[in-house]
């Protein structure tokens, strides 16, 4: 769990558009909460409730912030098929015949 600290928010409120009559229109109950050290920005806009916009954007913004804190796994080549290594074989012996038609007896 990644700790978050309340100086390291800037919180902004403001008007939500849409659907949602005139209670909406006129509350400034939608929360954008930016992380300063990060620079990320989550905001929450659903409930007609400031109260609840705000812990829903304070816990998406804790998602967020564990998804960049886990390591990504290394990924692991697989070895390659047979088949594979055939077909680029016989692509190579087709352009070195290639290469040596186009040379003339001359040359040499």
């Amino acid at each position: 769990m990644v700790e978050i600290k309340e100086s390291d928010l800037r919180v902004e409120y403001y008007r939500g558009s849409g659907p949602g009559g005139q209670h909406r229109n006129v509350t400034e109950s939608c929360v954008r909460i930016r992380h300063l050290p990060t620079g990320i920005v989550v905001q929450a806009c659903e409930h007609r409730s400031q109260a609840r916009n705000r812990e829903l954007a304070l816990a998406r913004l804790q998602q967020v912030l564990q998804r960049r804190q886990q390591r990504q796994k290394r990924r692991v080549a697989s070895p390659v098929p047979k088949g594979e290594k055939e077909r680029r074989l016989s692509d190579k012996k087709r352009v070195a015949l290639k290469k040596r038609l186009r040379s003339t007896a001359g040359d040499e």
